[in-house]
């Protein structure tokens, strides 16, 4: 394998790619040409054959309930999912093929499943291990811990120390774990402070062509656009490029290296029809980037968006090129096979072709991975039954008349404390120059969105009853991380005032923030929208709040970025991340040892009680999918819920 190394030649990816004109395009069958499927027209030719995957999220065993059926041509439906059938179906294709290539668009880990998610994404690695990927694009999701944890833990197999608790484990053989088998890619993620790529942008692999002569294909890898202020994937250190920019250098480069096959891989998407193996009306911004990238590129493997389509496009030459995307979860597996000229390496287009295999659930399940889901998803049940703490005192999200909860105060606290904490082990992030922060601020019921508080925590019959991993780790977050950074006294202010809004109705709405235990605040609730928090009423660490004071707040990402609809805090400085919710969280409670009771009392109401007849204010409780956000985000909620997972932030 060779690649090109993290040059910042990329910078000038920064710039927008230039306009060029768009006419609307239903594309046509996978296959550029009729001769593409025949035998005699391909003979002579150094057949070529690329197997793909996307999204699979950490979904070993099988898909949540909404992504277990595809539907394809004529309304048939396929029941679908599972790497152990995945395995079987792989090697079937493969079989007779000496060029061959299995790679993904990303998001492979760092989904919800619970063995996934709390095993720190090994029993994900073991699997594609297993499954022989060849190499991956880095996803959004590959991101949501640090770029250093990408590197280290998953690529390189070093142990990884986080949030007070375990995190690197034997696999299903028994071996500790030693990373993954194949490398991450990304064109066009760079350092936020030095500009250099923060993995190598492309890759090149050789085929085996007539006369022992061997003939390269160029991989150009991208990670979807604004991965740095995703809520998951919040890194105040990283920048993701223009896509068509960064994909277009790289195809200018990897020609001047004599490269004549090249295919783009990236992490963004489109909607091309209903039919996971054709495609139709195609829309989204991995299409607009299809129709202008570099002629040069023969193939475009797309992800992020949880869509199946298999069509060819034209390039901006009027050649046609596979535009593909393999949906999510392990459902498909798509396959393109490309020709290349054995005296040139160049494809001929006119003999490429492209099929999205379902990942069907009958066939034999490979003995060896059914071993490994097994193996992984009984540690987690173990793991998730470990007693961490004791319980005295019960937290429950019920809104006293100051819009005060137990619950909420308890992860408010939490979110002070998790500020103060060191950072992960390979978090080489820009700290602030004092660790922690002056206060924290949690939605209970943000206006967009949802809270990162799942359920109540209520002590059972039994005195100082047991709090396990599993049931601290379902209780809060949905894998964020906390973010503390720099706030004036005013934004604050009025962050608190954002509270109340009226809606599109005139009706009085009540969004409440919970605060930490050194914050204690008072309001008029008679008071007009805007004007019911008086500065010199809201007290930190006993001091009143003065507006032209900075402080260091911690929240959770959206929160802090203005998507809950608080959007004073949207104008911070000097961001800090800190460890994931979902981590930290349980981290929080087996530090504490006992869960005692919370002090109440921080918001109080000075004239008529918030929640009182006539005065109370609509607590606002969205519906799912969250307004606003990327449609891949929205989709990826729709199928957590529906799956009784918890959805995506």
């Amino acid at each position: 394998m060779e690649e090109f190394g993290r040059r910042r030649f990329l910078a000038r990816a920064a710039g927008a790619a230039g306009a060029v004109g768009v006419k609307t395009l239903t594309g046509t069958a996978a296959a550029a040409t009729g001769a593409a499927g025949d035998a005699a027209s391909a003979a002579g030719y150094v057949d070529v054959q690329l197997l793909h995957i996307t999204d699979l999220h950490g979904y070993l065993a099988a898909p949540p309930a909404r992504d277990s059926r595809i539907t394809g041509a004529g309304g048939r439906t396929y029941a679908v999912g599972g790497v152990a059938y995945m395995a079987t179906h792989l090697a079937r294709l493969r079989a007779g093929r000496a060029n061959s290539f299995f790679f993904a668009p990303g998001d492979l880990f760092s989904g919800w499943e619970f063995p996934a998610f709390t095993l720190a994404d090994e029993p994900t690695i073991e699997a594609l291990n297993r499954l022989g990927l060849d190499f991956a694009t880095a996803g959004n999701h590959e991101f949501d811990r640090t770029p250093g944890f990408l590197r280290r833990h998953m690529e390189e197999g070093l142990s990884y120390e986080g949030a007070g608790l375990t995190n690197t484990f034997p696999d299903s053989s028994g071996a500790p774990f030693h990373g993954a088998g194949f490398r991450y890619y990304s064109a066009n993620a760079v350092s936020g402070t030095g500009g250099e790529t923060v993995l190598p942008p492309y890759n090149i692999e050789w085929v085996d062509a007539p006369d022992g002569r061997r003939l390269p294909i160029g991989f150009i890898h991208l990670t979807a656009v604004g991965t740095e202020f995703l809520g998951n994937s919040f890194q105040p250190g990283l920048t993701t490029l223009d896509g068509l920019t960064a994909a277009n250098l790289c195809a200018a480069r990897l020609k001047a290296l004599g490269v004549g096959a090249i295919v783009l891989s990236m992490h963004d998407g489109a909607v091309a029809g209903e039919d996971f193996d054709s495609g139709s009306e195609p829309s989204g911004p991995a299409y607009e980037l299809a129709l202008r990238a570099s002629p040069d590129i023969d193939a475009i493997v797309t992800g992020h968006w949880h869509r199946a389509f298999n069509m060819m496009l034209p390039d901006p030459a009027g050649r046609p090129r596979p535009f593909v995307e393999a949906g999510c979860h392990g459902q498909i597996i798509g396959e393109i096979t490309l020709r290349l000229d054995p005296g040139t390496g160049t494809v001929v287009r006119a003999l490429t072709s492209s099929v999205n295999h379902p990942n069907t659930r009958d066939v034999d399940p490979d003995p060896v991975l059914a071993e490994a889901v097994g193996y992984w998803t009984g540690y987690a049940q173990r793991r998730g039954a470990t007693v961490i703490a004791r319980q005295r005192a019960s937290f429950s999200r019920r809104l006293t008349p100051a819009g005060e909860s137990t619950m909420g105060n308890l992860v408010a606290d939490w979110a002070l404390w998790a500020a103060g904490q060191a950072p992960d082990s390979f978090d080489t992030s820009t700290r602030p120059a004092h660790p922690g922060a002056d206060l924290a601020l949690i939605a209970l019921a943000p206006r967009a969105g949802r809270s990162v508080i799942n359920t109540d925590l209520l002590a059972g019959a039994v005195p100082d009853g047991p709090v396990t991993f599993q049931r601290a780790w379902t209780a809060v977050g949905y894998g964020c991380p906390l973010i503390s950074a720099e706030v004036s006294g005013s934004r604050l202010h009025d962050a608190l005032e954002q509270q109340w809004a009226l809606d599109g109705s005139g009706v009085l709405t009540y969004a409440p923030l919970a605060v930490s235990d050194n914050v204690r605040y008072s309001f008029d609730a008679a008071g007009a929208v805007g004007d019911r928090v008086a500065p010199g009423d809201v007290l930190i660490g006993g001091v009143p709040l003065r507006p032209e004071a900075t402080y260091r707040v911690v929240t959770t990402s959206y929160t802090l970025t203005g998507q809950d609809g608080y959007p004073a805090l949207g104008q911070y400085r000097e961001p800090a991340r800190h460890r994931r919710d979902s981590d930290s969280f349980p981290a929080y409670v087996s530090a504490l040892g006992t869960l005692t009771a919370v002090s109440t009392g921080r918001v109080r109401a000075k004239a008529a009680p918030l929640l009182a007849p006539g005065r109370e204010g609509l607590l606002l409780t969205p519906a799912d999918p969250v307004p606003g956000l990327p449609a891949p985000v929205a989709a990826e909620e729709a199928a957590a819920r529906d799956a009784g997972r918890r959805p995506v932030c």
